[in-house]
């Protein structure tokens, strides 16, 4: 792992004097996402038992006119509360890409949970694709399918988890890859139900990167909504401030109050294990490292400092490496034990 930059005095301060104001980051994001509940619905299906573990497939109702699809594993001999780990894909993936993950949880002890984000998988019929989705949003802001909307899906299934007779509501997990990582600490820091949490290749400061030109990787993940937005205006190319505007409309805050060094203090004192690579343009390392630096001045601050640990992989682009997602599960092996 390689050693953080030496960070001035004056960027120290501003940790210090910044978390009185990020504690109402908390309350203000659930403010942005609230919406009418419904009742859940749950629909539930064993789909097999193989090699030891049950697959069920099942679905519940988050709001009116959208549900979550997913599945769930777990060992077939298990018995009493368990502890629940969820995960969350990246973007153009689906529930199914998590399923190795969630195997390897399951054989470890846990009821592991896999979603389709909004406009993924067996959701991105309907209303159409995550990118005509984003477009819609920037056309006619209201809807927050870049992130937002996700974490407010984790969070009723985090309800409906919560009601089942084998779920300890006391021991979740919560765990994602790139765009399922942004998603993983945003709902970490506003959700303290979720007990331990590995956002993997997600967390960055998105004001760094705006502030310094860095930004091409995070746009690239959706470059046919900027390569329409860019037709649309009569502009050239993409610059800075368009991509300002953008997450202005798109996703308020992102760069200001809900930027990750903000948001990965809040979850202090809660157990978090930040993954993250040397070489990613979609998450550039000096700002990962001032989302690590700010979470260490607030899990030391709450005298827990052994509940937070950063991993940066080294020569290791936008992936996640074996041996992280291994750190990864025995991460919640220690903190949720199965």
């Amino acid at each position: 792992m390689k050693p953080l930059p030496f960070l001035p005095l004056l960027a120290i301060c501003f940790f210090t004097l910044s978390s009185a104001p990020a504690a109402d980051a908390r309350q203000d994001f659930l403010k942005l996402i609230d919406r009418p509940r419904v009742a859940p619905d749950e629909k539930v299906a064993e789909m097999n038992t193989t090699n030891g573990l049950a697959v069920f497939q099942f679905s519940i109702a988050v709001e009116a006119g959208q549900r979550v699809p997913g599945f769930l594993l777990k060992r077939a001999d298990s018995h009493g509360r368990q502890p629940v780990v969820i995960a969350l894909h990246g973007t153009g993936g689906s529930k199914k890409d998590m399923l190795p993950m969630c195997r390897q949880l399951a054989e470890r002890g846990f009821i592991a949970v896999a979603i389709d984000g909004r406009y993924h998988g067996e959701r991105s019929t309907g209303r159409g694709s995550y990118e005509a989705a984003i477009l819609r949003a920037w056309h006619e802001p209201g809807e927050h399918p870049f992130f937002y909307d996700t974490v407010w899906d984790v969070m009723r299934l985090v309800d409906y988890l919560q009601t089942r007779e084998d779920v300890d509501p006391a021991r979740i997990g919560l765990t994602g890859i790139s765009k399922g990582g942004i998603e993983t600490y945003l709902t970490a820091a506003v959700d303290t139900r979720i007990t331990a949490s590995v956002p993997f290749i997600g967390v960055e400061s998105f004001r760094w990167a705006l502030d310094h030109n860095d930004w091409k990787g995070r746009v690239g993940t959706i470059q046919k909504t900027f390569d329409a937005i860019v037709k649309e205006s009569g502009a050239t190319n993409i610059d800075t401030a368009m991509v300002q505007k953008f997450y202005d409309r798109v996703t308020p805050g992102i760069y200001s109050e809900f930027d990750g060094p903000a948001m990965v203090a809040l979850t202090a004192p809660r157990p978090l294990f930040m993954v993250n690579s040397d070489s990613d343009t979609h998450t550039p390392l000096p700002g990962v490292n001032e989302c690590i630096e700010a979470a260490r001045h607030a899990y030391h601050d709450a005298g827990a400092d052994d509940h937070f640990s950063a991993r940066i992989q080294e020569h290791t682009g936008h992936k996640v490496n074996p041996d992280s997602e291994r750190a990864a599960i025995d991460w919640f092996v220690t903190w949720l034990k199965p």
